[in-house]
């Protein structure tokens, strides 16, 4: 099996009397994109920060490509990193000897690099821009110039400190998309760190997620938006809906859960007589004026009535009072199309597939990893 081009194991960072990150292990495998999801100040930036080597971690060990880090090889082991922070940090000076910066620090002769960065230029679609001074640039166009800097120098892992945070929606998702793309097709090994999951979903082969210093869950990205292993993890990756319920039967790979008045079916391993917490996603709910309506794949439908809504971009979060609050997301045109509105009745379907169970006996105290 090959080794993990990047791993940390037991790493703690203590500042003062506050321990601001604790890992215990974490690694990065070659041609993997793994995305750092959690809140401002939740320790993704000082993890970034151990990773490449630019801060000491209080306890715990960084091996790259195998071998350990010891201080005396952090330089080293630097130069065959790149990062690409928020702010694109360019010189005054043109795009093209911008891109070309890396190299020349590298001892990269013109005439060897001249191709490379012509290359970078043309995959990060700036190559009409080469000749123009950075100071002119757009900031899509300043930070497509800051990653072209990177990946020219071709990186055995790529770090990426919410390198998007800065730009206006349409800039950032066309970048996204042409980065993920990049990544993809050249199997380049690559750490983003982001508070926003849609960042997160969208490049992110793997997830890892930071809460309060602590890293509670690493798995593969679905996995993790899916089938979050607590409370506090289920709400910071969108799950809306968290209700207490008791598993009043199982049959045929079907529980029957009792959540206040209604019941619920659930296509997941449960016991009766147990208690947990049912999860689910606003946007696995859909919503139909009259309970016959009901999309035919769907299992629950629950009768309630809306309690409020609230806009949510091109969608409308609409939360409905069926027993318990249940949250969905739904199309502004299903919105006008439903006639929905506070305080009307409506009923809300949900496949049994859908929701996830917590189990109470879960322990919480180590993060669940699916092989990492």
């Amino acid at each position: 099996m090959a080794l993990p081009v990047i791993a940390l194991h037991a790493i703690r960072v203590v500042r003062g009397e506050t321990t601001v990150l604790d890992v215990p292990d974490l690694a990065v495998d070659a041609g993997q994109v793994l995305a750092v999801i959690g809140p401002n100040g939740a320790g993704k930036s000082t993890l970034l920060r151990v990773m490449g080597l630019l801060e000491p971690a209080t306890a715990g060990s960084v091996r790259f490509q195998g071998e350990r880090v010891s201080p005396a090889d952090g330089l080293a082991i630097r130069r065959r990193m790149a990062s690409v922070f928020q702010e694109p940090l360019l010189t005054d000076a043109t795009v093209r000897d911008n891109v070309a910066l890396g190299l020349r620090f590298r001892g990269v002769d013109a005439t060897r690099a001249a191709p490379r960065v012509a290359e970078w230029l043309e995959l990060l679609e700036i190559a009409h821009l080469a000749d123009r001074q950075a100071r002119t640039l757009s900031g899509g166009e300043a930070q497509r110039t800051a990653l072209a800097r990177a990946l020219v120098l071709e990186p055995e892992l790529l770090l990426l400190d919410e390198p998007f945070s800065a730009l206006d929606q349409p800039t950032r998702e066309t970048l996204i998309e042409d980065l993920g793309r990049i990544l993809r097709r050249r199997r380049a090994t690559a750490v983003l760190v982001t508070h926003d999951r849609g960042e997160a979903q969208a490049l992110g082969d793997r997830v890892a997620v930071i809460l309060r210093g602590r890293l509670l869950q690493v798995d593969q990205a679905g996995q993790v938006f899916r089938a979050p292993v607590s409370d506090e993890v289920a709400r910071f990756v969108g799950v809306e809906t968290l209700v207490e319920c008791r598993v009043r039967a199982v049959t045929d790979g079907l529980a029957m859960l009792e959540a206040g008045p209604q019941t619920i079916e659930v296509a997941q391993p449960a016991e009766a007589g147990e208690w947990v917490r049912l999860c689910v996603r606003p946007e696995d709910v859909t919503l139909s004026a009259r309970a016959g309506d009901a999309p035919s794949s769907a299992r629950n439908h629950l009768a309630g009535r809306i309690v409020r809504m609230a806009a949510s971009g091109p969608h409308v979060r609409v939360t409905i009072d069926c027993g318990f609050p249940l949250v969905a997301l739904v199309t502004q045109r299903s919105v006008a199309e439903l006639r929905l509105a506070a305080g009307s009745p409506v009923t809300a379907h949900f496949k049994a597939t859908a929701p996830h169970l917590l189990r109470h006996s879960r322990s919480l105290d180590s993060p669940k990893s699916g092989g990492v």
